[in-house]
């Protein structure tokens, strides 16, 4: 039983809004036009999948990262406008971008 069924149980004259029932996919992000890069590179041996291209704000470009990582239980880093996750993980972090409604390109390997 979820927290929304017990919530209903407790409070059941409680109507439930638009907005609080349905929760959004891409959690408020800016969706670009431009096509949104995900790169392959080896940094010190090491394989690293890279995103670029990406014009939103910069904070959600932070909040997209953290998404991102915590999704794939995986290290990363924001830095000079780029998502750098550990590994080579381009085809399920492509997967999710468009599932969020972005349209992504593979570049690189």
């Amino acid at each position: 039983m979820d927290l929304k069924e017990q919530l209903k149980k407790a409070f059941p004259e409680h109507e439930f809004e638009a907005n609080e029932a349905d929760d959004s996919e891409n959690d408020g992000l800016w969706i670009p036009d431009e096509v949104v890069e995900c790169h392959y590179e080896k940094r010190n041996g090491k394989p690293h999948t890279i995103i670029k291209g990406y014009t939103g704000h910069q904070d959600d470009f932070k909040q997209l990262a953290k998404e991102i990582k915590k999704m794939l239980g995986v290290g990363g880093s924001f830095k000079n406008e780029e998502i750098i996750i550990q590994g080579d993980l381009r085809k399920k972090i492509m997967d999710y971008l468009k599932k969020q409604g972005m349209k992504v390109k593979r570049v690189g390997g």
